[in-house]
């Protein structure tokens, strides 16, 4: 399994660094390639020797080497291996990464990356605990890099509690956990956004929502390697170029492209569908007068949810819904769940919340037959990647 993995390691400046060594000893025992940067400070406690000869690899250490820079090596150096991992990662890397300030080759590598990046921290507890760094790792996540660790023990200040660096035999089996669920064979179906319904050619009815938490959700499975279709109705964000996505406008639009995908192993209704449509919109524009009151008639949309949820052949393993309320959260969140037949929905309270609309936090409840979770309120990437947690672990299980 591990055999055509590469990992491009980073030694940062660290008592931790030693731990590395057993790291490298591990992958390679494990037939995964690693390449290692050593920065100036990661060599004030490993050698370049002690790495070279234990990686089998050269080592990188210059960002103004002239052999390798005329070959481009920050860049090709982020290209040719798989993933990124910064093992001891201390407070000064993690807080070069969150700014985007390169000074040596292994920030300059990481801002140039295309590929998922991991950072095994490392430091005194009260530099782990300080704001600063907190915020700094807030950023980071934000921006889908990732984190392992640390863990609680003793420090090599003396000191005990948070800020140790993972065992490397934990960051091994984490590390070949992720790159597994990277060629997870899954093909999942996203809607996302509001759909509009014409009451004239200029004019419409639909609802706030950006579309934002449900493109998340299509990133954070595409991440995985997972062959993802979103569906998207009217949205001012951006998506990725390599996300099959289908643009829609009402929900009619929505049913007719959700009914030509095929084969859908995980359904996430995220979309804020309408609920009616107008039976009289007109062709042309709808003229002011003083005199003229317009009447509009409305009637239900199809419920895409439902439609779904309860398909006779072909039913997706998992199907999951959204519900935003402004009043009794669990129980309409509960009463939704069993009115559609579906198996997960993710509340929110858009009362108690109303910038979830649009913004760039949201606050959720996961409700399933037997259960009810609380997950709080966090970032609509951090949702989308804990969402996409829960159904690696329930479709394993």
């Amino acid at each position: 399994m591990n055999k055509d993995l590469k990992i491009l390691l980073i030694i940062s400046g660290g008592i931790a660094a030693y731990k590395s060594l057993e790291l490298i000893r591990i992958l390679k025992k494990n037939k995964i390639k690693v390449q290692v940067i050593l920065t100036k400070g990661g060599e004030k406690f490993v050698t370049p020797l002690s790495v070279a000869s234990l990686s089998e690899e050269k080592v990188y250490q210059d960002l103004f080497s002239l052999k390798d820079e005329t070959e481009m090596g920050h860049i090709r150096l982020s290209r040719e291996n798989d993933l990124i991992l910064v093992a001891p990662a201390s407070a000064n890397i993690i807080a070069h990464a969150a700014a985007g300030i390169t000074y040596d080759l292994a920030t300059t590598v990481l801002l140039a990356s295309n590929k998922p990046i991991y950072f095994a921290p490392s430091m005194n507890l009260e530099m782990w605990k300080n704001p600063i760094t907190q915020k700094n790792i807030k950023t980071l996540k934000e921006n889908n890099y990732n984190f392992i660790g640390p863990e609680s023990g003793d420090l090599a200040c003396g000191e005990h509690g948070d800020g140790r660096m993972t065992e490397p035999e934990n960051i091994f089996k984490y590390i070949t956990s992720e790159n597994k669920k990277k060629n997870i064979n899954l093909n999942v179906l996203v809607t996302a956004g509001p759909t509009f319904e014409a009451i004239d050619p200029v004019r419409y009815i639909g609802n706030k929502s950006s579309g934002k938490q449900g493109i998340e959700i299509a990133k954070a499975f595409q991440n995985i390697g997972a062959n993802v279709s979103l569906v998207l109705g009217p949205s001012k964000e951006n998506v990725p170029s390599d996300i099959n996505t289908i643009n829609i406008q009402t929900a009619n639009d929505m049913l007719k492209e959700v009914k030509k995908i095929k084969k859908i192993d995980i359904a996430i209704c995220a979309a804020a569908v309408s609920d009616w449509k107008i039976e009289n919109s007109s062709k042309n524009k709808i003229k002011k007068s003083n005199n003229f009151k317009p009447v509009i008639n409305l009637s239900l949309n199809p419920d895409i949810l439902k439609y779904i949820s309860n398909k006779k052949s072909n039913r997706p393993k998992l199907v999951i819904g959204f519900a935003a309320e402004t009043e009794n959260l669990i129980k309409n969140a509960q009463v939704k769940l069993n009115k559609k037949n579906c198996d997960w929905i993710l509340a929110n309270d858009v009362s108690k919340h109303p910038d979830i609309f649009g913004g760039d936090d949201n606050s959720i409840s996961l409700i399933t037959k037997n259960n009810i979770e609380k997950w709080g309120t966090s970032s609509k990437k951090e949702v989308a990647k804990k969402l996409v947690y829960k159904v690696i672990k329930s479709i394993e299980n």
